[in-house]
Parts: structure tokens; sequence; C-alpha cells
């Protein structure tokens, strides 16, 4: 890792060092002791779980260099101690981020962050050798171990930051210092923490602290309070509504086969293919082009790289089984995501049924806001499963022909009398509701039913 060795390190953070430290740069940070290679630190975290403390020893006999700590170990690896070890990791990225003279793109907003981070590195790899957020690693902890995975041979980085309340974003910001920011959308997301949509706009508006007053940021304009915010920066609106620098035309919805459009950019007109699922994959080629079009990338390179996008995981992943077309989007969910699902299966061929579960952390709007996706359903005509607390209220408000469970084990149980040969059936709740095993009791429903 370029100029990082382990007297650096004491000095960004301050901290205090037992044991000789070695003069080599280190090979890499990790706070995963299972992760450590030679030559690496190990910063111990401690947790109210698990205490990396007690695995220093362990990253000592798999070859680390040193470990980051809050208090010194017995183990034969030399320490810095430091008051608090996620904090000291933020000011190493910081400083370690500065050492690279490359685009770096922040992707922020409510809904569809990984989805945009994974369409713009897909356009910029045509042309850079791009670094990207890896999993869910876009909070206080991930977005460092992001930064530390940058390397001499990279010439662009795509850092997804995710937030849940105020203060959050500025010290993303201060270390990842994008030159853009891109605002997917504002929505109903963490409202327990930010209140109300403004909120949410604040607490995401913080990343323009980080940012060189010759930033851009590029953002939703079909967004009523993203057009309307001033960012204190050049600011590119993206969207299909008239005024938009980078807008859509001549949509083509090609149901799971995916999207395709047109984008318009003042005399640049650039045709793509979307190849992925659900009307929102619009916006996630819009995004990709915009900072493709702002980093110099040519019609063709933005079209390739818009083509060649993979969906990740549990996002709108869409998979046949036995004549059922099912759509896994079970990795999260808010009310702004969801009425946009519910809206892409709808588009679908088939009877349509939403399977879905609590959104968490609405505050006290939690009730109301899933009954509104309730009636969001019923007004498209789709017929519900809902399960879990919160998710009642869906079925209450999706009204006559809605079910509700209590439980997973409940609803899978009546998957095989409730899912029908030809049906599109879409999948999506908070994370923490474990909706995978929805995922794939229907997979297995679907498969057995075809024999």
């Amino acid at each position: 890792m370029r100029h990082l060795t382990p007297a650096v390190l004491r000095d960004v953070t301050g901290g205090e060092a037992k044991g000789e430290l070695p003069s080599e740069e280190i090979t890499d940070i990790t706070t995963d002791s299972r992760a450590v290679m030679p030559g690496g630190l190990f910063a111990a975290i401690p947790g109210s779980k698990v205490d990396g403390h007690d695995y220093i020893p362990m990253a000592a006999e798999k070859g680390a260099s040193c470990a980051l700590c809050q208090r010194f170990a017995e183990a034969d690896i030399p320490q810095i101690m430091v008051d608090d070890t996620q904090t000291a990791l933020r000011r190493i990225a910081a400083f370690y981020r500065c050492q690279f003279d490359i685009p770096f793109v922040g992707v922020t907003g409510s809904v569809g962050k990984t989805t945009a981070k994974e369409m713009i590195a897909s356009v910029l790899s045509r042309r850079f050798n791009t670094l990207r957020t890896e999993e869910n690693f876009n909070n206080e902890l991930g977005v460092p171990l992001t930064l530390f995975r940058l390397r001499e041979e990279h010439e662009a980085a795509v850092v997804e930051m995710g937030i849940s309340g105020f203060g959050e974003m500025t010290r993303l910001a201060e270390m990842v210092h994008p030159d853009i920011a891109v605002f997917t959308l504002i929505g109903d997301a963490h409202l327990e923490f930010l209140g109300d949509r403004p909120g949410v706009l604040r607490a995401k508006g913080e990343i323009v602290s980080g940012m060189r007053q010759d930033g851009v940021v590029i953002a939703n304009g079909d967004d009523e309070l993203l057009r309307a915010y001033d960012f204190g920066r050049r600011t590119v609106l993206f969207g299909v509504s008239e005024g938009c620098d980078v807008r859509a035309e001549d949509i083509e919805n090609d149901g799971i086969s995916g999207m395709k459009c047109v984008v318009a950019a003042g005399e640049r007109r650039i045709p793509l293919r979307i190849p992925a699922y659900g009307q929102h994959m619009v916006y996630a080629a819009l995004m990709g082009a915009a900072v493709g079009l702002e980093l110099g990338l040519t019609d063709e390179e933005i079209a390739m790289g818009v083509a060649s996008y993979e969906t990740v995981g549990s996002r709108g992943r869409v998979i046949e089984a036995g004549g059922v077309t099912v759509v896994d989007d079970c990795y999260n969910a808010n009310p702004t995501s969801t009425a946009a699902a519910l809206e892409s299966l709808a588009a679908l061929p088939g009877r349509h049924v939403a399977i879905l579960g609590d959104m968490l952390e609405l505050g006290e709007r939690g009730a109301a806001l899933h009954e509104e996706i309730g009636r969001a359903a019923a007004a498209r005509g789709v017929v519900v499963l809902a399960c879990g607390p919160l998710s009642k209220h869906i079925a209450a408000g999706a009204g006559e022909g809605a079910r509700w469970f209590t439980d997973a084990d409940e609803l899978i149980s009546a998957l095989p009398e409730a899912i029908l040969p030809g049906d599109a059936v879409l999948v999506k709740a908070s994370h923490a509701m474990g909706f995978d095993r929805v995922v794939e009791a229907l997979v297995k429903h679907g498969t057995e039913g075809d024999r």
C-alpha cells in the first residue's frame, strides 16, 4: 500500500507504539482476523458480541506486521494503541485516499445506490481500471475498507456512501473527498432517525462538505427535492422530464430481458440497451451515462458499459423456475423502492403476486407507509401476500384478496397453493426479514411443479 508504513500509521493516528515497528510498507488493512495477509495490518474493533482484541494473537500467527488496537494485547506483534480504532481507521483512510490523483465518484441516495454504483463502475471500466465498493461496505467501517483496496493500477474509484443519521455523511465525505457526487433519489428511508424526506436530503447533502468547489453533483431531476436543492456546486440533472441535462427518450420495456432507451445530452444521442429488469434501470443507466460524459467517455464506451452491467445479489434478480417468474428483490426495502418494484412487476406478463415483508426504520409513520404500499399494490391489480408485524398494514391497505402471515414459515407453507404456473412474483422486504428463504422456497416450488 502506497506510503503506509506502521510508523506513518502511528503518526497519522497519533497512536502509541508497543514493540519495534517494521519499516516495510504494509500489504493491506483488515478488521477480519480470518482475512489477515502476511505483512498486513489487523485493526481490532471491539463489538457487542465479538471483540477484535481477542484475535490479535491469531493475526500475529498469520503474519500480520502489526495491529491497531484500543488496548495492548499479549501477543508477539508490534501494536499501535489509539483511543478509538474506528476513528483511527477513518484518519488512515483519508490520508491514504489523498495519495491518489484519480477521479472519485461518491454515490448516495435513499434507493438504488448499489445498482447505480455498479452501473457507473461498469461504464467507467470501459476506459479506466476502476475500483468499486464491494458487497455492502458503504458505511463508516466499510468505506475505509473500500479505500484501503486502492492500488497503483487504479485509474478511477466509485464509492457507495450509505448513512442512517446526521453527521455520518460528513465523516464519509472527509475520507472519500468525491470529485463527483451522485444522488439517486430521496425517499422514505431511515425516517426513524432523519424525520422526513427534507431531513434525508439534509443528511445526504452533507457529502458536499468533502468536495472541492469545482466538484460536480449529478442528481435526479425527476425528484422534486433534488431538483430544487442548491448544492453549492455545478449540478447536472438526469431523468425523463423536461429540463434534465441528461435525459432518457424513446424508452422501451422488454420485460425480464431489460430496457432500451436513448440518452439525450446536448447534441449527443446515445442508444442504450440495459440488460436488467425494471423500469428503475433507466435511471441507473442515466447515472452511468452522466458520469461517463463528465469524464470524457465516448458514446460507444458508454453504451458498451451499460450493456455489460450485471445484477448484484438479491437486487432485482430474475429467476425462471418452472413457469414462475421470481423477482428476487429481498436485499432491502423502503416505501419508495417497493412502490417502484410494484410498478415494474405490473409490466410483466401473467398474474402479478407481491410477497412483501416489513420495511424497517420508518419511525412513527411506519404503519401508515405500509398501508400505502398495500393500496399501491391493489391499484395495480397485484395479489399481496404479506408477512411480518408491520406488514399486517400492507394487507389491510391491499384489501380483499390480500393474505397476511405471522412469520416466514407460515408463508412458505402456503406457497404451493398460493403461487400458480405463469405467475410473476416479486419478493421484497428489509434485509433483516430474511426473505432469501422465501426466494429459495419459491424456486424449489416452481422447479418441482415443472416436473
